[in-house]
């Protein structure tokens, strides 16, 4: 069998790139990683993903695929070992819904939280820590979203570790902790404590001085 061309453009400090890179290892697949500079993008990027122009992109065989969550389901279609969708339809469209959620309604509000200050921060916060609650009720007693291991679901939510991160830089109010959030606080640990996962996450100290940088210093 011929060897297959995996590119995967994206930056280091994107929670959308990341779940790109534990989908693919997960899979076990091999894959060249090309890191942009989003403040000038290669044209490489830009003829690959010419209507957006964003990241993350994945080219196979010379083929791109772009949008996080499309990309994802592409890979699980593609490389049917390890599946990261569950095999009951219902199960699966739940996955696609709450990740959906995720990137329309909990992303959104995230952003929100680190640029705001004072009442509307507050508001914010009470804001994405019901969507947080939302999320407990769909989790309840699983290990995981997808079971005793990680899915699609959990790769998804990867983007609440960027908001945990964000909160200890700016000097916030605790979002997620064990006393408010038990169930989704367990899952957070479980998911940084797996070994796929852990490898795909930015080192906390850059990560730490990026949001200082972008965001400002404590509010």
């Amino acid at each position: 069998m011929a060897e297959e061309e995996v590119k995967l453009f994206g930056t280091w400090a994107s929670p959308v790139s990341r779940r790109i890179e534990v989908a693919l290892k997960l899979k076990g697949v091999q894959y060249e990683y090309i890191e942009e500079d989003l403040t000038n993008k290669s044209p490489a990027l830009l003829n690959y993903n010419p209507v957006n122009k964003q990241i993350p992109v994945l080219v196979h065989n010379g083929k791109s695929v772009a949008e996080s969550l499309v990309i994802m389901e592409y890979i699980d279609e593609t490389w049917k070992h390890n599946p990261i969708l569950p095999a009951d339809p219902y199960e699966r469209a739940m996955a696609r819904f709450w990740a959906k959620y995720i990137d329309e309604k909990f992303w959104p509000a995230a952003m929100k939280i680190v640029v705001a200050n004072g009442e509307e921060q507050k508001g914010e916060i009470d804001e994405i820590q019901q969507q947080m609650k939302n999320l407990e009720g769909e989790l309840k007693e699983k290990k995981f979203f997808g079971g005793e291991s990680l899915g699609f679901l959990d790769i998804a939510a990867n983007i609440i570790i960027w908001l945990v991160v964000a909160q200890e830089a700016l000097g916030m109010d605790q979002i997620l902790n064990e006393e408010k959030l038990p169930v989704l606080y367990g899952w957070l640990q479980r998911l940084l404590d797996d070994a796929v996962f852990k490898e795909c996450v930015p080192p906390k100290d850059r990560h730490l001085d990026l949001f200082k940088v972008k965001f400002g210093s404590s509010k």
